[in-house]
């Protein structure tokens, strides 16, 4: 065990976090699950999700029976959709392949859809307490400060010189709280902006800290020009108030969730209607715009609330779409700005769910 990790593993000791829920009882599946929320997505954020989705879905087996829905409904809110696919893919290869049995290597573990190299050696470190570097945005600032690794840290030579620097200080003890050690220095005094340099453990030999370039350390993802789109969103409401949602792609934005029927914003909302639905519109409402931003462009939603008086319309609905009262709990998943938007029809109606 060398200086840092032996530094940092006494640090976490006195001031690291220990009462993380997925740190109580640390079984693979449950760190498997955080490890995967985690990823681009804060600890504060991910809490309240990760304990009612382990409330909902207590092992690899419930996730494996529970359908695609109920999963993106636990995760509706939290982005990056793709991440819940994949729990729910591997959970079935796993209960399929593996006779329900968790994978123990990185090697098992990697051959599942969504999961790296930095996951896999998370879960190997944290739940089987064996020798795995890892390497999340938060280590890769930790490092890159510590050693004054220049240049973004996703840039292929870059990366690479991480990852060497990762196994060297990796121990072979105390190895799971060294790995939690690593990600809590980064999250909580080695940030990316004001890092708290005096109560940081190793900071000592920290040669950006001795250079004073921790502001420019570690460097920036080249930036490009933010794309800016602009979609129309209908709330179609039948003579019961009920609002028509649609299922979405599995690929894409808001993969797999359910969704409010889209077209473009310079789109004739009574003639898309009419030739996709076939339903005549009798009222349009224009509500508030919504601005919502992705990790590489900016989206800009403008609500129309139509309403029609065809009561035969529920015949209409494909396998993929369904007519929901937004005064009943809702038993899918939906996008952020969706559930916004129907709230706002409560609202209108002056009506407490």
């Amino acid at each position: 065990m060398d200086d840092f990790s032996r530094k940092l593993i006494n640090w976490f000791g006195q001031s690291g976090r220990h009462d993380l829920p997925w740190q109580v009882d640390p079984t693979p599946y449950r760190v498997w699950v955080s490890e995967i929320m985690l990823q681009q997505t804060q600890v504060v954020t991910v809490i309240p999700y990760f304990n009612r989705f382990i409330k909902k879905l207590p092992s690899v087996e419930a996730l494996a029976t529970a359908t695609l829905d109920e999963v993106l409904k636990l995760w509706a809110g939290l982005g990056y959709y793709a991440r819940a696919h994949n729990l729910h893919k591997s959970a079935k290869l796993i209960i399929d392949n593996e006779n329900g049995s968790f994978p123990k290597t990185l090697e098992e573990l990697m051959s599942l859809p969504g999961i790296g190299r930095s996951t896999a050696g998370a879960i190997v470190a944290m739940a089987y307490k064996k020798h795995a570097p890892i390497l999340d945005g938060n280590v890769k600032r930790v490092l890159a400060r510590y050693h004054a690794v220049e240049g973004w840290p996703e840039q292929t030579t870059v990366k690479k010189q991480l990852w060497e620097l990762s196994e060297k200080h990796t121990p072979v003890h105390k190895i799971a709280d060294y790995t939690q050690a690593v990600m809590d220095l980064g999250a909580t005094l080695c940030t990316r902006a004001q890092p708290r340099c005096e109560e940081c453990p190793v900071n000592v030999k920290c040669v950006s800290r001795q250079r004073g370039l921790q502001k420019i350390i570690p460097g920036r993802k080249p930036r490009k020009k933010r794309v800016h789109r602009e979609v129309r969103m209908l709330l179609i409401e039948d003579s019961q108030q009920r609002v028509l949602l649609e299922k979405r792609e599995a690929n894409g934005i808001w993969g797999g969730l359910y969704s409010l029927p889209e077209l473009a914003a310079s789109e004739d909302p009574e003639l898309w209607c009419y030739q996709n639905l076939g339903l005549q519109i009798d009222t349009q409402i224009p509500m508030k715009k919504i601005d919502h931003s992705f990790t590489h462009f900016d989206l800009s939603i403008y609500p129309l609330l139509t309403r029609i008086s065809d009561t035969s319309c529920a015949a209409l609905v494909k396998k993929e779409q369904l007519w929901y009262n937004p005064v009943e709990e809702i038993r899918v998943g939906v996008s952020t700005p969706v559930a916004i938007l129907l709230k706002s029809l409560l609202i209108k109606r002056n009506i407490k769910r």
